[in-house]
């Protein structure tokens, strides 16, 4: 039997479908949980980074970090990995990776009309309509932007799938049964050109994660061990970039050639930026002159530095419920919450985080509660960019250091 994937909206009794199916074909049932687990284990990547790429949001440094392809990536590569192991039934999210081409993979989805899912979820939950319909929505969208992301398309559009199953005209009972005929038939058997596209597949995600090691983001496709790479981004020194593209793809085992281009997107505004490891790529800058501070994130972006800016200290904070900065600069002086207030909160919370202090009013009682406080610097308006830029990489060198730790110690664990 072949590999089956399924992909399937909430309070559509997904998990009970494919619970049977891997009980009635003895069949290993692999979800995002385990993909995740595969992933941190062997590339060491953070399992909360992974679980944000899923969810379908855009990082707020993404435009910088490239975060989200590069999770990706690394997603595609153990996708890869597990489909070449053998009979495998992939419930979830990381199912929509498996390209089209793979044609001896049985894809499958699971769905049903949004009132049939939303009674289903007031009655599991034990919760109103009202609160069951936002409950339907919220997932609903997370599974939009992730399938839009990886394929371009919607999460229900029926030519994404072999097997397109109705949950509010059909029984449990019924869906595995029509599951079951479908993956026993002769046109799910391996053939030659299938086997070349999932060897095309590792190979391009090789290449992806070997290219995104070293801070580059660009489109890859291979067939027949001929690597593609598509820019997407412009740049003034295309000929340098394509040279050392080239040059990394070139060393991926199995790759034959390697060919450069440039997209459609090579022509639109935006420019392609290589990340540099050893450089601050998520940057918070807080402060309530506006003028001041869009300046210094340009001037920070000119050095490589991947900045973004609020102006208040509860902005601040509610960014940091969604994802951590590396490195804040913090001004004192604001409306509403002040940078004390802010500073003593995030080290409550988010101790991975370095905060340095940069502000025109402060006073020697205010550095040293600051200090005491846990900032790794305090820092008086106007600054020299030379110098915040060279605390900024020390405060990002701790931060890395005590990141590569924790990673370390994770992967470890799980191992």
């Amino acid at each position: 039997m072949s590999a089956i994937r399924v992909f399937s909206g909430t309070y559509c009794h997904g998990e009970e479908i494919v619970g049977q199916l891997a009980e009635a074909l003895g069949s290993r049932l692999l979800g995002d949980s385990d993909v995740m687990t595969r992933v941190t284990q062997r590339f060491g990547v953070s399992r909360k980074r992974l679980e944000r790429t899923l969810s379908g949001k855009v990082p707020v440094f993404n435009n910088f970090t490239h975060e989200r392809q590069y999770n990706t990536s690394y997603l595609k590569l153990e996708m890869a990995a597990l489909l070449g192991e053998g009979d495998c039934i992939f419930s979830g999210f990381c199912a929509q990776l498996v390209p089209a081409e793979i044609s001896h993979i049985l894809s499958v989805c699971i769905v049903a009309d949004f009132d049939y899912r939303c009674k289903l979820a007031a009655r599991e939950c034990n919760v109103s309509m009202h609160e069951a319909q936002k409950f339907v929505q919220e997932d609903d969208y997370c599974r939009t932007l992730w399938t839009d992301h990886v394929l371009g398309k919607s999460p229900w559009d029926s030519d994404l799938y072999d097997v397109f199953l109705p949950m509010n005209q059909v029984s449990v009972k019924e869906a595995v049964r029509l599951v079951r005929e479908s993956a026993a038939s002769d046109v799910l058997k391996p053939t030659e050109a299938s086997l070349q596209a999932l060897a095309d597949f590792r190979l391009a995600t090789e290449v992806e994660v070997a290219l995104g090691k070293a801070g580059h983001d660009v489109t890859v496709t291979a067939r027949t061990g001929k690597v593609t790479l598509t820019i997407n981004k412009h740049t003034i020194m295309l000929s340098r970039l394509e040279e050392e593209l080239e040059s990394i793809a070139a060393e991926v085992e199995g790759v034959g050639e390697v060919e450069t281009k440039v997209g459609p997107g090579f022509y639109q505004p935006g420019v392609y930026h290589q990340l540099n490891p050893e450089l601050p790529s998520r940057v918070l800058l807080v402060d309530d002159e506006r003028e001041f501070v869009q300046t210094l994130s340009e001037r920070l972006r000119m050095r490589d530095m991947g900045a973004t800016v609020v102006y208040d200290g509860r902005q601040a904070l509610s960014l940091l419920g969604e994802e951590e900065p590396e490195v804040i600069v913090l001004d004192l002086r604001m409306p509403g919450i002040d940078g004390i207030e802010v500073l003593r909160r995030i080290k409550q919370e988010h101790e991975n985080v370095e905060v340095i202090i940069l502000t025109g009013h402060g006073s020697d009682k205010d550095r040293k509660s600051c200090l005491e406080l846990g900032a790794f610097a305090y820092l008086r308006k106007p600054v020299d960019i030379d110098e915040l830029s060279r605390i900024m990489q020390q405060a990002y060198q701790k931060v890395k250091a005590r990141t590569d730790s924790d990673d370390a110690s994770s992967t470890k664990e799980g191992a």
